[in-house]
């Protein structure tokens, strides 16, 4: 094995299936098949649909995946897997594939946590971690503060959603407002044109009691529950909905909770590194919010590109990668999938 390991990295936690190989702390490639269409006229990922997916998908992934990076699979020095958390049966596909390249090709298996993968990624972005990091990921099933010491085996969590996560959130309120699946991106485009103070939508365990038992925690639940609200007065009232209105003020509402949190979390801890990942990590505002308050906090910003927040394969073999070189021990074969695995368990 060569001083820059060779990993390849399976994800299929959900309904993208992704397959990424890195090099040491350089990404080679990242292959995603996803089956959003499929789920799109259902207004969300149905867990049959998207393991058959992944079943016709997973061959064919790996194999363009190999091909743009010009390797062979015996050059492998290991391969990762997501086995948690996520739709059981969409993981079963991920780790069962993983097995059987690593029996057949003689390598080692590290089965490793999805959450914690979405931190590593931006190492082949951005370079080595800071130890420790703050990170903050929010997607559609998680809103989650971490103090992360190390990637590979020291991950803490501060906080999570109570309810609703802030993705689900935006797809909830991408349904009221009669914008298409997935939301988050539907949303982010209206909110564009609209005005962020239009509507003073609530922010859930930020204030008095709720703040001081909830701290780092996050609720969307109430914040959607006040959009659909307002929404169905308009409409009773026979008036019209301004769409980019709702969309901005309901946006600014997830931001302003998600950033004020985590710029609190990193000064009582004393950490100056915030790290943003997960799919809602790509909406436009939440960056430029973060950027805005961590520059005046004096923290410094990482946050992958838009492509490497979603889930993707890159991020596996880059928590994988940094498991070889750390001499960290592989997963046994017989390593099972955990749909609810905690965010600590770094690795299964």
């Amino acid at each position: 094995m060569s001083d820059e390991p060779l990993v390849l990295g399976i994800e299929t936690s959900c309904d993208e299936t992704g397959v990424g190989i890195v090099r040491g702390q350089t990404l080679l490639v990242d292959t995603v098949a996803s089956s959003v269409d499929e789920h799109a006229r259902f207004g969300g990922v149905v867990p049959e649909v998207a393991s058959r997916a992944h079943l016709e998908a997973m061959i064919p992934t790996i194999e363009r995946a190999c091909r743009d990076a010009g390797v062979q699979l015996r050059d492998l020095d290991a391969i990762s897997v997501t086995s948690g958390p996520g739709l059981a049966g969409a993981l079963l596909v991920g780790v069962a594939s993983a097995k059987a390249l690593a029996l057949a090709l003689g390598k080692p298996l590290y089965g490793v946590n999805h959450l914690a993968s979405h931190v590593a990624v931006d190492i082949v972005e951005h370079g080595p971690l800071p130890e420790p990091t703050m990170a903050m990921l929010v997607s559609g099933g998680h809103s989650s503060l971490l103090l992360v010491p190390d990637v590979t085996n020291d991950v803490r969590s501060l906080g999570s959603t109570m309810d609703d996560a802030a993705g689900e959130a935006f797809d909830k309120v991408a349904r009221v407002l009669g914008l298409p699946f997935p939301g988050g991106p539907h949303v982010d485009r209206a909110a564009r044109d609209g005005n962020r103070i239009a509507i003073d939508f609530p922010r859930g365990l930020t204030t008095g009691r709720d703040m001081e038992r909830h701290r780092f925690d996050f609720s969307f639940s109430g914040l959607k529950t006040a959009v659909a609200r307002w929404v169905e007065t308009r409409h009773r009232a026979g008036e019209s909905v301004p769409v980019a209105d709702v969309a901005a003020s309901f946006q600014e509402a997830v931001v302003d909770v998600l950033t004020r949190k985590a710029l609190l979390a990193c000064k009582e801890h004393d950490v100056d590194h915030l790290l943003i990942g997960g799919g809602v990590a790509a909406n436009s505002r939440l960056r430029a919010l973060a950027e805005e308050r961590c520059a005046k906090a004096g923290v410094t910003l990482r946050v992958p590109r838009p492509g490497l927040c979603t889930d993707n394969g890159a991020m596996v073999a880059a928590l994988g990668a940094q498991m070889v070189s750390k001499g960290r021990e592989p997963s046994d074969l017989g390593l099972p999938t955990d749909s609810s695995m905690p965010v600590t368990l770094v690795q299964a």
